[in-house]
C-alpha cells in the first residue's frame, strides 16, 4: 500500500519544470488541462482569452433564448397561398435589434459614407448614391405626399420613425457597415486602439478605414497601413497587441435575421405556458385573438399600427386611433415578452431568406435558412488574404441603381471550389439559395423547359439585363418571352410582419410575403440581429451527477 502512495505522489510532483501539480494543472485556468503548460504565459506560448464568461450583449439588441416552435400558419389560409405550412422546427440562441432600424440610424451611416467616401472624388461616386434610401416610394398618382417625400428620411420630426424606401441589399450593407463600428468601439474598450481612432477616420487624418475581418487576417492592412500608431496599452505586451477571435473581443457580425428566426421572435413564446400557442396557434405577438388591449389598463387600445379598414389607417381622431396614420415612432406600443417593439404592423421587414413556397424541414429543421451562398478568403500569391483597397467593385441592379459590392480595406472574398467541396457530405457547391427547389436536380422534369439556358432553373421567372455602359448610359434589355410563368428567382427575398398599408390579416407572425431584393417600398423596413456564441442561455445550467451507492 505504501508503494502505491509514493507513486502517486511521485506522478504529481514536478517534472522538467512543466508541471505544478496535478492539482493546479487540472483546476487553474491559466494551465493547459491537455499538456500542462502555462496559458497565457509572459514568455510566450498559448495567448487565449481564459477569462471570457459569455457574449456581451451587442448595442442596440435584446437576448432571444432559442428553442423549438411551430413554423408556419396553422390558421385557416384564406389566401390559399399554401407557402407556409407548419413546420416543427428549432432556433439557437441569438440577438436582435429591440426597434425596427431608425432614420436617425440609418443616417449616421450616410453621414459616415459622405465624410470617408466623399461623392465627389470620382472613385466613390457611388458609394454615398448607392446606399440612399428611395425617398420616391412616397408618391401616389392619385395622393398628395409630397410632405413624406422631402421629409421623412431626414427631418428631426421623424428621426425615430423606421426608415423606409430600403431595399434588401442595402439592408444588407447597413449590417455589415455596423458591425465594423461596433467592433471599433469594442477595441478602444480594450485598449487594442487608442481612444478615439475612429473619429480620425472621420476626420479625414487617416486614409484608410477599419474592417473586421481584414483585422482578424491582416491587421496591419487596416486605418491604411497606419495601425501602429494607433495602438493601445495592450501594445505594452507585444504578445496582445493585435485581438484575435481568439481574444473574446470581436463581436460576430450583424446580419438580416432568417426567417426563421424573425418569427421565432415574433411569437415569442417564453411569455406563455399554453399548449396550444406551443403548438402554434399564438395568432400574434401578443396574447389573444384581438388587436385590441384587454388588459385592464389601456383596455380598448390597438395593439400595433395598421390599416383598420378601407380608407382608415387610424381610426377615429381622439377616440378609437391607433396614434399613428403612417409609419409611427418606435416603441409606441408595448414590446413583445422577448422585449422586441413593433414585430407586428408599423412596417414590414427584410428577412435574409430566398423565397421559396415549400420550407423543406425534411432536409434541415435546425436554424432553417435559405441562401446560403458560401464564400472564401481569396489569398493572394504572397500567401495573405486580398486586401481590396481603391479596387471597388460596383453592381447595377436591374432597377439601373448602382451599388458598392465591397468598401475599400475589405478583404476580397471569392466563391469555394472544388478543392474545398471534394468528398464533403454537407454542401459541394457555393451557390446553394436553390438546393432541392429550385436547382436542376430539383425537378425530374428539369428537361422539359423551352431552351437550354432555362434548364438551369426551376423557376422560369423574366430574365431581364440591365448594365450601364463606358459613357454612363442606362442600357435595358427586357425579357420579351410570353412564356414566362413565375416571379420566383433567388434574387427575391422574403419580408414579414404586417405594416401601416395591411389588414390585421398580416400581423400573423407566420404570414410571408416577397419582392425583389433591388426593390424599395414605404412599407418596408428592417432591422438586424446577430449570432449568439457560447451557451443557449445567459444564465447557465449546470447538470449534476449523484455518484450511484
Amino acid at each position: 500500500m505504501k508503494k502505491h502512495l509514493i507513486k502517486v505522489v511521485l506522478s504529481c510532483a514536478v517534472v522538467m519544470g512543466g508541471f505544478s501539480s496535478c492539482k493546479n494543472s487540472s483546476s487553474s485556468k491559466n494551465v493547459s488541462r491537455a499538456t500542462g503548460w502555462k496559458i497565457n504565459a509572459k514568455e510566450g506560448g498559448f495567448q487565449y482569452n481564459s477569462d471570457f464568461k459569455e457574449q456581451e450583449t451587442p448595442p442596440g439588441t435584446v437576448f432571444v433564448e432559442g428553442g423549438t416552435f411551430t413554423k408556419g400558419k396553422v390558421q385557416d389560409d384564406i389566401m390559399h397561398d399554401w407557402n407556409n405550412t407548419p413546420t416543427q422546427q428549432h432556433v439557437q440562441s441569438f440577438y436582435m435589434d429591440e426597434t425596427e432600424v431608425t432614420n436617425v440610424m440609418y443616417l449616421e451611416y450616410l453621414d459616415y459614407l459622405k465624410e470617408v467616401y466623399p461623392p465627389d472624388n470620382p472613385n466613390y461616386a457611388n458609394i454615398y448614391k448607392g446606399a440612399l434610401p428611395d425617398t420616391l416610394v412616397w408618391r401616389n398618382r392619385l395622393g398628395f405626399n409630397e410632405t413624406m417625400t422631402n421629409n421623412y428620411l431626414r427631418h428631426p420630426a421623424y428621426a425615430e420613425y423606421p426608415v423606409v424606401g430600403v431595399n434588401w441589399v442595402q439592408a444588407t450593407q447597413y449590417a455589415e457597415w455596423r458591425t465594423d463600428r461596433v467592433n471599433e468601439v469594442m477595441l478602444e474598450r480594450e485598449g487594442y486602439l487608442a481612444e478615439d481612432t475612429k473619429y480620425k477616420v472621420l476626420n479625414g487624418e487617416l486614409d484608410g478605414t477599419f474592417s473586421t475581418e481584414a483585422y482578424l487576417n491582416n491587421p496591419e492592412s487596416v486605418y491604411g497601413g497606419e495601425i501602429d500608431s494607433l495602438q493601445g496599452k495592450q501594445k505594452q505586451d507585444s504578445i496582445n497587441a493585435f485581438a484575435k477571435r481568439s481574444s473574446g473581443i470581436i463581436m460576430p457580425a450583424y446580419r438580416l435575421p432568417t426567417e426563421t428566426e424573425w418569427e421565432y421572435a415574433a411569437q415569442a413564446l417564453v411569455g406563455t405556458r399554453e399548449y396550444n400557442n406551443y403548438r402554434g396557434r399564438k395568432k400574434y405577438p401578443w396574447e389573444g385573438d384581438y388587436t385590441r388591449n384587454g388588459q385592464r389598463v389601456g383596455r380598448g387600445d390597438q395593439l400595433a399600427n395598421f390599416k383598420q379598414g378601407k380608407g382608415d389607417y387610424g381610426g377615429i381622431a381622439g377616440w378609437s386611433d391607433d396614434g399613428a396614420d403612417i409609419t409611427g415612432e418606435v416603441k409606441s406600443y408595448k414590446p413583445n415578452d422577448f422585449g422586441l417593439y413593433d414585430m407586428a404592423g408599423n412596417v414590414n421587414e427584410w428577412v435574409a431568406d430566398v423565397y421559396r413556397p415549400i420550407v423543406d424541414d425534411e432536409i434541415s429543421d435546425f436554424n432553417y435558412y435559405r441562401g446560403n451562398v458560401f464564400m472564401k478568403k481569396a489569398i493572394g500569391e504572397d500567401g495573405k488574404v486580398e486586401i481590396l483597397e481603391d479596387n471597388i467593385v460596383y453592381d447595377t441592379l436591374p432597377n439601373g441603381k448602382i451599388v458598392a459590392v465591397n468598401l475599400p480595406g475589405e478583404i476580397k472574398e471569392v466563391p469555394v471550389t472544388e478543392e474545398e467541396t471534394y468528398l464533403r457530405t454537407n454542401f459541394d457547391k457555393s451557390d446553394n439559395r436553390g438546393f432541392r427547389d429550385g436547382d436542376p436536380g430539383s425537378s425530374r422534369f428539369f428537361s422539359r423547359f423551352s431552351d437550354e439556358e432555362d434548364n438551369q432553373r426551376m423557376y422560369d421567372s423574366p430574365k431581364h439585363k440591365v448594365e450601364r455602359n463606358d459613357e454612363g448610359e442606362l442600357v435595358r434589355q427586357y425579357d420579351e418571352s410570353n412564356y414566362r410563368t413565375s416571379l420566383i428567382n433567388n434574387e427575391v427575398r422574403v419580408y414579414k410582419g404586417g405594416s401601416w398599408r395591411d389588414r390585421a390579416y398580416w400581423l400573423d407572425p407566420a404570414q410571408r410575403r416577397y419582392l425583389p431584393q433591388y426593390m424599395a417600398t414605404d412599407d418596408i423596413g428592417f432591422r438586424c440581429a446577430m449570432s449568439r456564441v457560447g451557451s443557449k442561455s445567459r444564465t447557465k445550467k449546470t447538470v449534476r451527477h449523484k455518484k450511484a451507492r
